[in-house]
């Protein structure tokens, strides 16, 4: 008896398609990262010199600094949607992507004239910097955790925590599109404020919504 109830509860599966949880979770965030687009856009706009500061480092050193952190979040997010992973240790690259920053934030700093370095800090957006980042990541994390509850993933705050970092990365890249800032310093510290804080819901909201 037992045997053919097991019989027909299987008759129906079908083997899942190779990389379908990759796929799932990166169209997750190419699609929060096209709607945060969709709102800032003609909230805010994109930066003045838009057609210009691709020829800065400072913009390809924001954009890359957010994007490995989104990336870094999405390879977590990935590992621990799995109902055999409980952990994943390179979340702690993390630390290490942040301490960069920051060491080049302060040597940049520290290279300054000191009329400049309040500036390198603040910049003139410091106030609403993790905010904006926080709303634009908003789109990408719902998106996330809509995925994610299809999954079946062991440690749900952990999970979320990774959604989180994740969609804090791709709403400050999209953010980094309107954001003149220059300062390495102000990037180490209020860009991480908001990816932080999107990471922190993420892990809030997780536990609850990714339990299974």
């Amino acid at each position: 008896m037992s045997q053919d109830l097991i019989d027909r509860l299987v008759s129906d599966l079908r083997p899942t398609r190779r990389g379908a949880l990759q796929w799932l979770l990166v169209g997750a965030i190419a699609a929060g990262m096209i709607v945060a687009a969709a709102i800032m856009v003609p909230w805010i706009g994109l930066r003045a010199d838009i057609l210009t500061a691709p020829g800065t480092a400072m913009f390809w050193i924001k954009l890359g600094y957010t994007s490995v952190l989104g990336l870094l979040g999405l390879a977590a997010a990935m590992a621990l949607s799995r109902p055999d992973r409980r952990k994943w240790p390179a979340l702690w690259a993390v630390g290490g992507v942040f301490v960069l920053t920051l060491a080049g934030g302060l040597w940049q700093w520290g290279n300054a004239p000191e009329a400049v370095r309040p500036v390198l800090v603040l910049g003139g957006t410091a106030l609403v910097c993790p905010f904006l980042i926080v709303a634009f990541s908003a789109p990408v994390l719902a998106i996330m955790l809509a995925s994610m509850r299809r999954l079946a993933p062991a440690n749900a705050t952990l999970a979320g925590l990774a959604a989180g970092l994740a969609s804090g990365g791709a709403g400050a890249s999209v953010y980094a599109l309107h954001c003149g800032e220059s300062g390495m310093l102000f990037l180490a510290l209020w860009y991480s404020v908001g990816i932080g804080l999107v990471a922190l819901c993420g892990a809030v909201l997780g536990r609850t919504l990714l339990r299974w």
